[in-house]
């Protein structure tokens, strides 16, 4: 295992040494409140050097887009430009209060409803919401949603939500937290919507059916426009889970599907940061007879499709906001996280129609790339072509698991793709390439898990010890969970 020349934290240092200097107090010293301050917390008195080697030592041992490559299947965890990170830290966005009047905030709220149109563009829908903070908030919102409709048509009886076995995870518990019952509709034997479950299925007890297209097998719902009929013809809606939407912006719109709300990502299809639990922004798009459904407050132009919403007020400004008619109020403070839909409609722009397209072209065709690369070794439980990912299974040898592949990966290299996931199949390695990598980088990737694969066979202990290059090895996830390390210790 490699090790750091760098001792431990808590034997740097000695008394007296100081790695800061602050300033001289401005305001009345006032002591602290007894029994605020931990005594007995033994922090090591080092110098300003030891202090940033330190943390630089522990930057370097972050894993992020921009060190390596980060094939996390129905996460998109492509490279963010760096342009765009420019775009969000202009001044003028930055420096804008949200509490600012309207008629001084026109750039901003002029850059929302030109996000709101291009999202509408590339989604075939009647409005869009930039409200919701994350993917699952926006999933949460499109229930509510539904709720609401059926709702304002005093239909009570609908209680029950439909979920194909290949959704995302979340989706139950977005239906729950609504008040529905999750119902699991089942896989076919290619990976669709069972037509003839989703039939029995439908009645008029039946609120909707939650799909998400491509599936979190990889897949396109070839019966996508039947799967949508069979709802609808029960009373129901349906929602798009819009997470996998890489793989479909220039050449697919949900709504011309007749999907009736649905969610985007925007940290994940227009290359918004992710990771480490947010920042996140999940706008939600809506048919005509969602649309009125919507949370407020949202991006107008005055004079153009203003007025008709509750709440809507005249600025001395062309752009002002809206609550929709039947809106089912905030679902977060102010306006969204307004610092990532800039750098969604920087990257939106900078590629124009054209680029989106290609962009799901080149996610599409590099994923199909690693998938013929790696079908020899790893076995592919639905031989059809994929969408942006595709999901193998990594028992490559007897008594190897799908854990024991990931964590040899680190050893050369590379982050694991997501593991165990779909829960329906078996040892699942889910592997999302991106549009980002290039065919170098696809090529050492694949030729890892083939050497680790014949590793497999050779010396499964070598899988089983793995990592071997960590600070740290395997840990025990269990025990972490149930006994977590949450503080500081000098012993």
């Amino acid at each position: 295992m490699a090790m750091s020349t760098e001792p431990l934290l808590s034997e740097m240092g000695a008394p007296g040494r100081l790695g800061a200097s602050l300033p001289e107090l401005d305001v009345p010293e006032t002591p602290v409140p007894e029994g605020l301050l931990r005594t007995a917390l033994r922090l090591p008195e080092i110098t300003e050097l030891e202090a940033v080697r330190h943390f630089t030592r522990l930057s370097r041992l972050n894993y992020s887009i921009d060190t390596n490559f980060y094939p996390l299947g129905s996460c998109t965890m492509k490279y963010n430009p760096k342009v765009n990170e420019d775009a969000a830290n202009l001044a003028g966005f930055t420096d804008c209060h949200p509490l600012i009047p309207e008629d001084l905030a026109q750039g901003s709220i002029e850059l929302m409803f030109g996000l709101q149109e291009m999202l509408k563009a590339v989604s075939g829908f009647d409005a869009v919401s930039l409200q919701p903070a994350a993917g699952a908030h926006g999933e949460l919102t499109g229930v509510y949603m539904i709720r609401a409709w059926h709702e304002s048509r005093k239909d009570a009886k609908r209680k029950r939500m439909l979920i194909p076995d290949s959704a995302h995870g979340t989706n139950p518990a977005s239906v729950a937290m609504a008040g529905f019952e999750a119902v699991t509709i089942p896989s076919s034997a290619d990976g669709g919507v069972d037509l003839a479950a989703l039939k029995a299925a439908c009645d008029d007890t039946v609120a909707g059916l939650m799909i998400t297209n491509p599936s979190t097998l990889g897949l396109f719902e070839r019966n996508i426009l039947e799967v949508v009929k069979i709802v609808h013809d029960s009373g129901g809606l349906v929602y798009g889970d819009g997470a996998n939407m890489n793989a479909l912006v220039g050449a697919f719109r949900p709504a011309d599907a007749g999907i009736d709300v649905m969610h985007f990502n925007l940290h994940k299809t227009f290359s918004t940061p992710h990771g480490g639990g947010g920042p996140g922004a999940g706008a939600v798009g809506a048919s005509s007879r969602l649309a009125s459904f919507l949370p407020g407050p949202i991006a107008a132009r005055k004079g153009v499709n203003r007025g008709s919403g509750r709440g809507s007020r005249e600025t001395s400004g062309d752009y002002g906001f809206e609550i929709p008619e039947n809106s089912i109020g905030r679902v977060k403070s102010f306006y969204g996280n307004f610092g990532i839909l800039v750098r969604a409609y920087a990257y939106m722009r900078q590629l124009g129609a054209v680029g989106l397209r290609r962009v799901s072209e080149n996610a599409v065709i590099n994923a199909n790339y690693l998938r013929v690369l790696l079908r020899d070794t790893y076995h592919e439980p639905y031989d059809r072509p994929c969408m942006h990912e595709f999901v193998a299974e990594g028992d490559v040898a007897a008594g190897v698991r799908t854990v024991d592949v990931a964590k040899r990966l680190i050893d050369l290299g590379f982050h694991p793709p997501t593991i165990y996931f779909p829960l329906i199949v078996h040892e699942a390695l889910m592997i999302e390439p991106t549009e980002s990598e290039s065919k170098e980088t696809l090529d050492a990737f694949a030729a890892a898990l083939i050497r680790i694969a014949d590793e497999a066979k050779s010396d499964p202990q070598l899988l089983h010890d793995a990592p071997h290059d960590t600070p740290v090895g395997r840990l025990d996830e269990v025990a972490a969970a149930r006994k977590p390390v949450l503080c500081y210790h000098c012993d």
